[in-house]
């Protein structure tokens, strides 16, 4: 890939990685870490820029989702939302380190959109996170660590 259309996909990538909906944004930085076509930074900067704002979609939505809970179908009750804030209250705010984990980073976002952290501290956290990963991937792949 060249010019705009690989900082393109590497952003479509990091955005849709970082949603509810499965995506390896990884093996793109990789490949154009490995082709050398862009500079390290720029490919860094786009590729956590694009995470940042997949997760703060997933804030949003669980922020919104709020606004729901008194439907039949909302995925958690009266009991288990009161166990998530407690939950949130002792870990919340710095389990966000962990947004940059497989599996569980992306619920993370969910639910401090859910349980109301602040935005600032949300965003603050998170990019630490995920520009975090994707600076210690670039670095493990040109081998400067």
């Amino acid at each position: 890939m060249t010019g705009l259309s690989a900082y393109a996909a590497l952003f479509a990538a990091a955005f849709i990685a970082a949603t509810l909906l499965p995506a390896q944004s990884e093996a793109v930085l990789v490949g154009l870490l490995v082709a050398g076509d862009h500079p390290v930074l720029a490919l860094v900067l786009v590729a956590g820029i694009g995470n940042v704002l997949g997760a703060t979609v997933n804030y949003v939505l669980g922020r919104a989702a709020l606004g729901f809970q008194d439907r039949r179908w909302f995925p958690a009750g009266p009991a288990a939302l009161a166990r998530a804030s407690r939950w949130y209250a002792r870990y919340g705010r710095w389990s966000l380190l962990l947004s940059w984990a497989p599996v569980i980073g992306d619920p993370l976002t969910v639910a401090a959109g859910l349980l109301r952290e602040p935005l600032w501290s949300f965003l603050l956290l998170v990019a630490l996170a995920k520009f975090g990963r994707y600076t210690l991937l670039a670095a493990v792949t040109l081998q400067l660590i």
